[in-house]
């Protein structure tokens, strides 16, 4: 009797190990497309066999733990990489606005304003006295500096709004670490209790994917077990199940929201991710091509006033400024404007005669003079527009380069974590043939019972 009941415990907790098998397998299945799902197995394992006299009886088989495949090491890299990814995207998104102030090809931009600036001016010494060629003149100016200042505004307007977006990320990290910190604490009480954190340890991985896609941070595990996210200087972000939040604090020099850690400004040690990629363009490449735009204006208008007061307009009058005369190089694109209202206070003479042209050439001719950093106001326009292109262009390409690296670690942790609906087709037959075969045994063993039982009413 004693063998017949321990065949059946045998058999039952067979029956459970091998349901417990299937419902493993059933959700790998259902996750099979789910992101940042790690493939779990059960882990089934042969009970403590029995000694009696010299021989030794097996106890069956259990369902000991289900565990999730992963590889941490993978899974550092992807977050490395998404992070250069989140940088670079959000660097090209915003140097692509600033770009399409520079579209020559679509009629956008200052080159063909500067250049009609300088024909009208050349046509103008062909009839120096004429009234509608020198409306000309100043009809280009207008609409060069109009150019100017409409580039200038839209610029700082770029800045702004990825100063807003600076705000809304940091508001983000804060979010993502809070729940990473909860997520934390969950997986520690099911730890102390035994209990699988499989899909919570995936939880926590998909937050700090897309924690990585926003800043760059580094994970640690110290030998005490405690999970710890840092940015990139050091600045704590989460400790075991307590986060820290990022703060944004006005920078009353540039205007911009600098971005603190624990007291300190950490905004210039912030590199990766997409507060990376926007942070390089608001405090870097747009102010740098502000910085060119206004360095461009004020030498323009110096040049051209400086030439203007050289020479005499068509009654004999000493030549004044052509243009509102600039203090400073900053703000400089913003602030021009056109100071002379009359087509007859344009200084086309260089000794007061009238039909002279010899100043309104010489002014024509400061195109062609090095006027601003050693270059002409076209190389040096064009020097700048290829600059913003070139920064784009080198993101673009390391874009690309960190998409393909990018695609071969989603790979490999897929042929390592990645759920095989082949695979998993073939354990549910096998999970389900054991647990048709235990299910067998235990008929089996109601039977022989039965029959045992109907034996010993018969003998008595």
């Amino acid at each position: 009797m004693g063998g017949l009941f321990q065949t059946l415990g045998i058999a039952s907790n067979a029956l459970e190990a091998d349901q417990g098998a299937l419902e493993v397998t059933s959700n790998n299945i259902a996750n099979a497309n789910t992101p940042g799902y790690s493939r779990e197995v059960p882990n089934l394992v042969e009970q403590t066999p029995v000694q009696i006299g010299n021989l030794l009886y097996g106890q069956g088989v259990s369902l000991q733990s289900i565990q999730s495949i992963s590889d941490p090491v993978l899974q550092l890299s992807i977050q490395q990489e998404t992070s250069v990814q989140g940088q670079l995207s959000a660097f090209t998104d915003a140097m692509d606005q600033v770009q399409s102030l520079f579209n020559e090809d679509d009629g956008v931009g200052l080159q063909s304003d500067l250049s009609q600036f300088f024909d009208s001016l050349q046509s103008l010494s062909t009839d120096p006295t004429s009234s509608s060629l020198g409306q000309s003149v100043l009809s280009a100016a207008q609409d060069l500096t109009t150019e100017f200042q409409q580039t200038s505004s839209t610029l700082t307007q770029i800045q702004s709004s990825l100063n807003q977006n600076v705000t809304e990320d940091v508001t983000q990290v804060n979010q993502l670490t809070s729940q990473i910190a909860q997520v934390d604490e969950q997986i520690g009480s099911l730890q102390s209790t035994g209990g699988d954190t499989g899909t919570l340890v995936d939880q926590q991985t998909e937050l700090v994917n897309q924690l990585s896609d926003l800043i760059g941070v580094t994970v640690v595990n110290d030998t005490s077990g405690t999970y710890t996210l840092e940015t990139q200087n050091g600045s704590p972000l989460v400790v075991g199940n307590e986060s820290f939040s990022l703060q944004t604090q006005l920078n009353s020099a540039t205007g911009m929201q600098d971005v603190y850690a624990n007291g300190s400004d950490i905004t210039s040690t912030i590199t990766q991710g997409e507060l990376g990629g926007l942070i390089q363009a608001r405090d870097t490449s747009i102010p740098d091509a502000l910085n060119s735009l206004n360095e461009l204006a004020y030498n323009l208008v110096n040049a051209v006033n400086t030439q203007s007061t050289a020479g005499y307009d068509s009654s004999g009058n000493a030549g004044v400024n052509f243009f509102t005369p600039l203090t400073s190089v900053a703000g400089a694109a913003s602030q021009i404007s056109v100071a002379i209202t009359s087509p007859s206070q344009i200084a086309t003479s260089s000794d007061g005669t009238a039909g002279n042209n010899e100043n309104v050439l010489a002014l024509a001719n400061i195109q062609n003079q090095s006027i601003v950093s050693g270059e002409t106001v076209t190389d040096y326009y064009s020097n700048f527009v290829d600059d913003i292109g070139n920064q784009i262009s080198s993101a673009d390409s390391q874009q690309q380069t960190a998409t393909a690296v990018m695609q071969q670690l989603q790979n490999q942790l897929t042929s390592v974590s990645g759920v095989s609906i082949d695979q998993e087709a073939a354990n549910l037959v096998l999970y389900q043939q054991a647990f048709e075969a235990s299910a067998e045994v235990v008929t089996s063993v109601n039977t022989l019972l039965a029959a045992t039982m109907s034996m010993m009413s018969s003998a008595t």
